[in-house]
């Protein structure tokens, strides 16, 4: 009875989103994030101009991730508010006091069945399939797109039958420094039986060596996102194997990702 209702509570988080409150967030929020870690987001012009849209994208920042208040507020300055955009994320963000909020600005539980639905109703999903995992890479891999084997979004694509959007975001990685992913310690300490499969070690100002906790405040390096050519799965023919068209996404973004790289001249500066 318990997984019978959260799953009809996840059903209705689609009908919270509110794009008169999501305006005001962006309009409050983007004007400090632009400004903070001068972003960008590049090739708009590339994204479907109508219809659903698998969007997926590397994760990065740790636990103050500025992938979605970077990319929301310029997706929907060009598209408008009548073409919602449905984030999914880890039921663990959902846990802070301001949780309750987050549908109203389409960030909704992770699962296939909220992506299915979003999908299915004409909606832009962001997917970021790598998770905690992708957010916490190790500096010294901050420019590798590593999804874990996840490939559950190919899936989805596949069978809802939307073009998959891949979007790399670059800078984000040096906003402090990622030391290890700490799954093993995870595993040490039982964390996996509560959906939690890392507890990071990283450093930065103002707290130093952090273990997860308390988490640093981001240095304001250049953040810079860029959206990709859409894929259609039906090009990897009339039933498309699922790691086939996982590779080749993976692939895309990894050459965009090493294209922006290679544009950095220093670390944070951009």
């Amino acid at each position: 009875m318990a997984d019978i209702a959260v799953a009809e509570q996840r059903s209705d988080e689609l009908g919270k989103w509110d794009p008169a409150f999501t305006r005001r967030i962006n309009n409050a929020v983007w004007p400090l994030i632009r400004a903070y870690f001068r972003a960008e987001v590049r090739g708009l012009e590339r994204f479907p101009r109508s219809g659903a849209a698998l969007l997926v994208c590397n994760h990065s920042g740790g636990m103050l991730t500025p992938d979605v208040p970077v990319f929301g507020p310029a997706f929907y300055a060009k598209f408008g508010y009548d073409r919602p955009v449905y984030t999914l994320a880890h039921y663990g963000i959902f846990l802070v006091p301001w949780g309750p909020l987050l549908p109203r600005m389409g960030v909704v539980h992770a699962s296939p069945e909220n992506a299915s639905a979003a999908l299915g109703s004409g909606a832009v999903v962001l997917v970021f399939p790598g998770g905690d995992y992708d957010a916490y890479r190790p500096t010294v891999r901050q420019n590798v797109i590593d999804f874990d084997g996840r490939t559950g979004y190919a899936r989805t694509a596949i069978d809802s039958g939307v073009p998959i959007v891949p979007m790399v975001s670059i800078g984000a990685q040096e906003t402090q420094f990622f030391l290890r992913r700490g799954t093993r310690l995870a595993r040490l300490v039982g964390l996996p039986r509560i959906r939690m499969e890392i507890l990071p070690v990283t450093f930065g100002l103002p707290f130093g060596l952090s273990v997860t906790l308390p988490p640093n405040l981001p240095l304001p390096s250049k953040i810079v996102m860029e959206v990709l050519e859409p894929i259609d799965p039906a090009a990897f023919g009339t039933d498309p194997d699922v790691d086939e068209v996982d590779a080749h996404v993976r692939m895309v973004m990894q050459r965009a990702l090493d294209r922006l790289a290679r544009e950095r001249r220093f670390p944070i500066v951009g």
